[in-house]
């Protein structure tokens, strides 16, 4: 299989405008079209500035409601770091690269951060169909961001492939006196709508190269499986990633 060189950067072309508001500073802009292509199969060697070969890139979307973690969770698993101090907010569509390798192969996820308020719902929906996974996230310290996880699940049902993988996150199980969702609340809601589930904290970085991980592995595994080799059961393998490191896996 022939690998081609990942592209490293952001987004940077022009989004929608958007009335100011207070404490948050605009980050991140959208293209007004959508991704022509969900997956992508390197056919020939390019130029980049990461200067990292690929084998086999996917297209990941880290969705919710506004202020839940996207963009410091997105910064932890590509940059090892956290946002800390005034909250930002993304502004329509924003997205980064990261070359991981999974079982010898060299996969690269195209990760978009998306915006969570209302006014850049439209520019959000165009991108789902191109989508391969869904990053669904909830802040376990804001119970409103929880009970709206129907409705994006509804909305992922209406403009996403068919057979997009989504996994839904509570984020921010390190504010512990805060908490306000259960974890057994977000494991019956994934359970009722058949998804994967798991906890994890950009601060501290619990569960965030696990969570990516696992979506390669069945983004990969789907697409490169032989005939006869068992399908990839996605919360079976967190599962066991988090009982052989103690659920401190970063």
């Amino acid at each position: 299989m022939s690998r081609k060189k990942a592209v490293k950067g952001k987004g940077s072309s022009k989004s929608p405008k958007a009335s100011p508001s207070s404490g948050r500073t605009g980050r991140g802009l959208a293209a007004a079209a959508a991704p022509s292509s969900g997956l992508v199969y390197p056919s020939r060697p390019s130029i980049s500035n990461s200067g990292e070969f690929y084998d086999i890139a996917f297209k990941v979307m880290l969705v919710g409601d506004s202020g839940v973690g996207k963009t410091c969770l997105l910064v932890r698993f590509k940059d090892g770091a956290f946002l800390a101090g005034s909250f930002i907010s993304t502004v329509g569509i924003d997205f980064r690269n990261k070359v991981m390798s999974i079982d010898a192969v060299k996969v690269k996820l195209q990760i978009w951060d998306t915006a969570g308020q209302e006014r850049f719902r439209s520019v959000t929906h165009a991108y789902y169909r191109d989508a391969n996974a869904l990053l669904l996230l909830y802040d376990v310290t804001n119970k409103a961001s929880f009970d709206n996880i129907r409705a994006w699940l509804t909305e992922i049902h209406e403009y996403a492939q068919q057979d997009v993988v989504v996994m839904l996150l509570g984020n921010k199980v390190d504010s512990t006196h805060d908490r306000m969702v259960k974890r057994e609340e977000g494991e019956k809601l994934a359970t009722e709508f058949g998804v994967p589930f798991m906890e994890t904290s950009a601060k501290s970085g619990l569960n965030v190269e696990l969570a990516f991980t696992a979506v390669a592995r069945e983004l990969k595994h789907r697409t490169m499986k032989e005939p006869d080799e068992p399908k990839f059961q996605l919360q079976q393998y967190v599962d066991k990633e988090m009982r052989t490191v103690g659920c401190c896996r970063s």
